[in-house]
Protein backbone atom coordinates (compact mmCIF):
# COMPACT_ATOMS: atom_id res chain seq x y z
CA UNK A 1 0.00 0.00 0.00
CA UNK A 2 1.36 3.40 -0.96
CA UNK A 3 2.20 5.92 1.76
CA UNK A 4 0.73 8.57 -0.54
CA UNK A 5 -3.05 8.56 -0.97
CA UNK A 6 -4.17 9.24 -4.53
CA UNK A 7 -7.04 9.30 -6.99
CA UNK A 8 -6.85 8.68 -10.74
CA UNK A 9 -9.28 10.39 -13.08
CA UNK A 10 -9.00 8.89 -16.54
CA UNK A 11 -11.21 7.78 -19.41
CA UNK A 12 -8.36 6.49 -21.58
CA UNK A 13 -4.97 4.86 -20.86
CA UNK A 14 -3.62 6.49 -24.03
CA UNK A 15 -3.70 10.04 -22.68
CA UNK A 16 -0.58 11.63 -21.10
CA UNK A 17 -0.33 11.87 -17.32
CA UNK A 18 -0.76 15.02 -15.22
CA UNK A 19 -0.21 15.12 -11.46
CA UNK A 20 -1.84 17.72 -9.18
CA UNK A 21 -0.28 18.58 -5.80
CA UNK A 22 -2.07 20.78 -3.25
CA UNK A 23 -0.57 23.14 -0.67
CA UNK A 24 -0.07 23.35 3.10
CA UNK A 25 -2.98 22.16 5.30
CA UNK A 26 -4.86 21.00 2.18
CA UNK A 27 -5.83 17.81 0.41
CA UNK A 28 -6.31 16.57 -3.14
CA UNK A 29 -9.83 18.05 -3.21
CA UNK A 30 -8.35 21.57 -3.21
CA UNK A 31 -7.43 21.34 -6.89
CA UNK A 32 -10.67 19.70 -8.03
CA UNK A 33 -11.79 22.83 -9.91
CA UNK A 34 -8.66 22.55 -12.04
CA UNK A 35 -8.80 18.78 -12.28
CA UNK A 36 -12.20 18.79 -13.96
CA UNK A 37 -10.78 20.89 -16.80
CA UNK A 38 -7.87 18.55 -17.47
CA UNK A 39 -9.57 15.15 -17.69
CA UNK A 40 -10.56 15.63 -21.34
CA UNK A 41 -6.90 15.77 -22.34
CA UNK A 42 -5.02 13.94 -19.56
CA UNK A 43 -5.03 11.07 -17.14
CA UNK A 44 -5.04 13.07 -13.91
CA UNK A 45 -3.29 11.80 -10.81
CA UNK A 46 -4.38 13.76 -7.72
CA UNK A 47 -2.45 13.13 -4.50
CA UNK A 48 -2.56 14.01 -0.82
CA UNK A 49 0.87 15.21 0.26
CA UNK A 50 2.45 13.15 3.03
CA UNK A 51 1.18 14.39 6.42
CA UNK A 52 -2.01 15.62 4.72
CA UNK A 53 -5.38 14.18 3.82
CA UNK A 54 -5.39 10.39 3.82
CA UNK A 55 -1.64 9.99 3.23
CA UNK A 56 0.65 8.54 5.88
CA UNK A 57 2.10 10.73 8.61
CA UNK A 58 5.89 11.01 8.75
CA UNK A 59 8.32 11.71 11.57
CA UNK A 60 10.32 14.56 10.03
CA UNK A 61 9.53 16.97 7.20
CA UNK A 62 11.85 16.87 4.20
CA UNK A 63 11.34 18.03 0.62
CA UNK A 64 13.59 15.20 -0.49
CA UNK A 65 11.63 12.60 1.47
CA UNK A 66 8.29 13.91 0.22
CA UNK A 67 9.59 13.79 -3.35
CA UNK A 68 10.87 10.24 -2.78
CA UNK A 69 7.51 9.01 -1.48
CA UNK A 70 5.69 10.55 -4.45
CA UNK A 71 8.26 9.12 -6.85
CA UNK A 72 7.67 5.67 -5.35
CA UNK A 73 3.94 6.06 -5.95
CA UNK A 74 4.51 7.08 -9.57
CA UNK A 75 6.82 4.11 -10.06
CA UNK A 76 4.28 1.71 -8.53
CA UNK A 77 1.69 2.98 -11.03
CA UNK A 78 4.19 2.33 -13.84
CA UNK A 79 4.06 5.92 -15.03
CA UNK A 80 7.15 6.69 -17.08
CA UNK A 81 6.51 10.33 -17.91
CA UNK A 82 4.19 12.99 -16.51
CA UNK A 83 3.63 16.69 -16.04
CA UNK A 84 3.06 18.26 -12.63
CA UNK A 85 0.98 21.15 -11.34
CA UNK A 86 1.83 22.12 -7.76
CA UNK A 87 0.40 24.93 -5.63
CA UNK A 88 2.31 26.62 -2.79
CA UNK A 89 3.94 23.89 -0.66
CA UNK A 90 2.90 21.44 -3.36
CA UNK A 91 4.76 23.63 -5.84
CA UNK A 92 7.92 23.38 -3.78
CA UNK A 93 7.59 19.60 -3.57
CA UNK A 94 6.97 19.48 -7.33
CA UNK A 95 10.14 21.53 -7.91
CA UNK A 96 12.14 19.12 -5.76
CA UNK A 97 10.72 16.14 -7.62
CA UNK A 98 11.61 17.66 -11.00
CA UNK A 99 15.14 18.42 -9.82
CA UNK A 100 15.54 14.85 -8.55
CA UNK A 101 13.83 13.07 -11.46
CA UNK A 102 14.79 14.94 -14.63
CA UNK A 103 13.67 12.22 -17.03
CA UNK A 104 10.34 11.62 -15.30
CA UNK A 105 8.92 15.15 -15.55
CA UNK A 106 7.98 16.51 -18.96
CA UNK A 107 6.47 19.83 -17.81
CA UNK A 108 6.41 21.59 -14.44
CA UNK A 109 3.78 24.18 -13.54
CA UNK A 110 4.25 26.00 -10.24
CA UNK A 111 1.37 28.00 -8.79
CA UNK A 112 2.37 31.04 -6.75
CA UNK A 113 5.51 29.93 -4.96
CA UNK A 114 9.26 30.32 -5.52
CA UNK A 115 12.16 28.00 -4.62
CA UNK A 116 13.28 30.42 -1.89
CA UNK A 117 13.20 30.58 1.90
CA UNK A 118 10.14 32.31 3.32
CA UNK A 119 9.75 34.04 6.64
CA UNK A 120 7.08 32.68 8.98
CA UNK A 121 3.59 33.64 7.87
CA UNK A 122 1.31 31.05 9.48
CA UNK A 123 1.70 31.90 13.17
CA UNK A 124 -1.95 32.86 13.52
CA UNK A 125 -3.02 29.66 11.79
CA UNK A 126 -1.09 27.51 14.23
CA UNK A 127 -2.46 29.52 17.14
CA UNK A 128 -5.97 29.03 15.84
CA UNK A 129 -5.52 25.30 15.27
CA UNK A 130 -4.05 24.82 18.73
CA UNK A 131 -6.99 26.74 20.15
CA UNK A 132 -9.31 24.00 18.89
CA UNK A 133 -9.36 21.53 21.78
CA UNK A 134 -10.18 18.34 19.93
CA UNK A 135 -10.79 16.24 23.04
CA UNK A 136 -13.51 18.63 24.22
CA UNK A 137 -14.96 19.50 20.81
CA UNK A 138 -18.69 18.92 20.26
CA UNK A 139 -19.31 20.46 16.83
CA UNK A 140 -17.72 21.96 13.71
CA UNK A 141 -19.32 25.28 14.64
CA UNK A 142 -17.48 25.21 17.94
CA UNK A 143 -14.21 24.57 16.09
CA UNK A 144 -14.88 27.54 13.81
CA UNK A 145 -15.46 29.75 16.85
CA UNK A 146 -12.15 28.62 18.36
CA UNK A 147 -10.31 29.29 15.09
CA UNK A 148 -11.87 32.74 14.77
CA UNK A 149 -10.04 33.94 17.88
CA UNK A 150 -6.87 34.00 15.77
CA UNK A 151 -8.05 33.77 12.13
CA UNK A 152 -10.40 36.56 11.03
CA UNK A 153 -10.74 35.43 7.41
CA UNK A 154 -13.80 33.18 7.23
CA UNK A 155 -12.69 31.56 3.96
CA UNK A 156 -9.36 30.60 5.56
CA UNK A 157 -11.23 29.00 8.47
CA UNK A 158 -13.52 27.10 6.10
CA UNK A 159 -10.48 25.84 4.21
CA UNK A 160 -8.94 24.49 7.43
CA UNK A 161 -12.23 22.99 8.62
CA UNK A 162 -12.35 20.84 5.47
CA UNK A 163 -9.63 18.78 7.14
CA UNK A 164 -11.52 18.35 10.42
CA UNK A 165 -13.36 15.04 10.75
CA UNK A 166 -15.08 12.93 13.37
CA UNK A 167 -14.54 9.19 13.59
CA UNK A 168 -16.02 7.11 16.39
CA UNK A 169 -16.85 10.33 18.26
CA UNK A 170 -13.21 11.45 18.12
CA UNK A 171 -12.40 14.73 16.35
CA UNK A 172 -9.14 14.84 14.40
CA UNK A 173 -7.28 16.89 11.80
CA UNK A 174 -6.38 15.12 8.58
CA UNK A 175 -3.05 16.97 8.49
CA UNK A 176 -0.19 16.20 10.86
CA UNK A 177 -0.42 19.38 12.92
CA UNK A 178 2.28 18.38 15.40
CA UNK A 179 4.86 17.74 12.68
CA UNK A 180 3.96 20.71 10.50
CA UNK A 181 4.34 23.05 13.46
CA UNK A 182 7.56 21.41 14.66
CA UNK A 183 9.18 21.44 11.23
CA UNK A 184 7.67 24.65 9.88
CA UNK A 185 11.12 26.16 9.32
CA UNK A 186 12.02 23.19 7.10
CA UNK A 187 8.96 23.53 4.88
CA UNK A 188 9.66 27.29 4.63
CA UNK A 189 13.25 26.64 3.51
CA UNK A 190 14.63 27.08 0.00
CA UNK A 191 14.77 24.29 -2.56
CA UNK A 192 18.32 23.16 -3.27
CA UNK A 193 19.97 21.12 -5.99
CA UNK A 194 23.43 20.69 -7.50
CA UNK A 195 21.95 20.44 -10.98
CA UNK A 196 19.20 22.57 -12.56
CA UNK A 197 16.10 21.17 -14.17
CA UNK A 198 16.32 22.18 -17.84
CA UNK A 199 12.85 21.05 -18.87
CA UNK A 200 9.84 23.28 -19.53
CA UNK A 201 8.67 25.18 -16.45
CA UNK A 202 5.87 27.70 -15.97
CA UNK A 203 5.45 29.82 -12.84
CA UNK A 204 2.00 31.38 -12.43
CA UNK A 205 1.56 34.25 -9.98
CA UNK A 206 -1.57 35.66 -8.40
CA UNK A 207 -1.50 39.41 -9.02
CA UNK A 208 -2.01 40.42 -5.40
CA UNK A 209 0.09 37.66 -3.83
CA UNK A 210 3.52 38.29 -2.31
CA UNK A 211 4.73 34.69 -2.66
CA UNK A 212 6.26 35.06 -6.13
CA UNK A 213 8.13 38.36 -6.30
CA UNK A 214 10.50 39.86 -8.93
CA UNK A 215 13.44 39.65 -6.53
CA UNK A 216 13.12 35.84 -6.55
CA UNK A 217 13.78 35.67 -10.29
CA UNK A 218 17.49 34.91 -9.96
CA UNK A 219 16.81 31.97 -7.65
CA UNK A 220 14.23 30.67 -10.11
CA UNK A 221 16.55 30.95 -13.13
CA UNK A 222 19.40 29.27 -11.29
CA UNK A 223 17.36 26.10 -10.76
CA UNK A 224 14.98 26.36 -13.72
CA UNK A 225 16.80 28.14 -16.58
CA UNK A 226 14.09 27.39 -19.15
CA UNK A 227 11.23 28.74 -17.07
CA UNK A 228 8.70 31.38 -17.98
CA UNK A 229 6.06 33.19 -15.95
CA UNK A 230 2.47 34.38 -16.16
CA UNK A 231 0.31 36.56 -13.91
CA UNK A 232 -3.41 36.06 -13.34
CA UNK A 233 -4.92 39.45 -12.64
CA UNK A 234 -7.38 39.98 -9.83
CA UNK A 235 -6.20 36.99 -7.82
CA UNK A 236 -4.18 36.31 -4.69
CA UNK A 237 -2.38 33.21 -3.50
CA UNK A 238 -5.43 31.01 -4.18
CA UNK A 239 -5.45 31.81 -7.91
CA UNK A 240 -6.54 28.30 -8.89
CA UNK A 241 -9.69 28.62 -6.79
CA UNK A 242 -10.38 32.29 -7.56
CA UNK A 243 -10.09 31.98 -11.35
CA UNK A 244 -9.94 28.25 -12.18
CA UNK A 245 -11.01 28.69 -15.80
CA UNK A 246 -8.28 31.20 -16.58
CA UNK A 247 -5.70 29.24 -14.62
CA UNK A 248 -6.57 26.03 -16.45
CA UNK A 249 -6.51 27.78 -19.83
CA UNK A 250 -2.96 29.06 -19.21
CA UNK A 251 -1.80 25.64 -18.04
CA UNK A 252 -3.35 23.79 -20.99
CA UNK A 253 -1.80 26.23 -23.46
CA UNK A 254 1.61 25.62 -21.89
CA UNK A 255 1.20 21.84 -21.87
CA UNK A 256 -0.06 21.51 -25.44
CA UNK A 257 1.91 24.10 -27.37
Amino acid sequence: MSAVHYQIHSDSPDKPWLMLIHGLFGSLDNLSALRRQFTASFQVLSIDLPDHGKSAFTQTFSFTQYAKLISELVDSLEIKRLSIVGHSLGGKVAMQLALNQHTLISHLIVLDIAPVEYTARHSNVFQGLNNVLLADLTSRKEADSALSKYIEDRSARQFLLKSLYNENDIWQWRFNLKLLQKDYAKLSAAIESDQPYVGSVLFIKGEYSDYLLPEYRQAVIQLFPNSQSKIISGTGHWLHAEKPDQCAKIILAFLTK
